[in-house]
């Protein structure tokens, strides 16, 4: 049984992952609009794995003999600004849920649930690459510029 305090944090995190795809998903229709394909599906794609992230944290409550708990998701923004911008935005949100994951792993380690601390350790890793990810996309964008912003849009398309 996954103890009472675990169990709120991680169904927190649930909720965390929801509002991250949300916000993909908010990402990925503006640069749509805005004609970059490759980087709305780039985007389309985090939306789901953000999904993917929510189902999984819930799902592993349920396993451990507690509640999943769907709580309210705010509203995420609408609006956002170049595509150097939006992938700032990107990098900058996947180290801020690398600081949550690691305190849900503190919390496991002071709990002493070995389960549930390896269960995250999965998240810790999975969030190490996203931050190297966003990181290198920024990079080729910045490079890039604006005469091969096209050239980088269409490679993140290929994902």
């Amino acid at each position: 049984m996954i103890a009472e305090k675990l169990q709120k944090e991680i169904n927190e995190q649930v909720v965390a992952e929801m509002w991250s795809a949300n916000l993909y998903l908010s990402m990925s229709l503006h640069m749509a609009r805005a004609g970059y394909c490759g980087m709305a599906h780039w985007l389309k794609k985090q939306w789901e794995e953000e999904n993917t992230h929510a189902w999984q944290m819930a799902d592993y409550i349920t396993q451990r003999g507690g509640k999943a708990v769907i709580n309210k998701v705010d509203v995420v923004p609408v609006d956002f600004g170049t595509p150097l911008e939006i992938f700032e935005q990107v990098y900058s949100h996947e180290c801020r849920v690398s600081g949550l994951i690691d305190k849900l792993v503190d919390s496991a380690i002071a709990a002493k649930d070995k389960a549930t601390e390896e269960f995250l350790r999965g998240f810790v890793r999975e969030q190490m690459e996203e931050e190297s990810t966003a990181s290198g996309i920024v990079d080729k964008l910045k490079l890039a510029g604006t005469t091969g912003l096209l050239y980088v849009d269409q490679q993140l398309g290929m994902r």
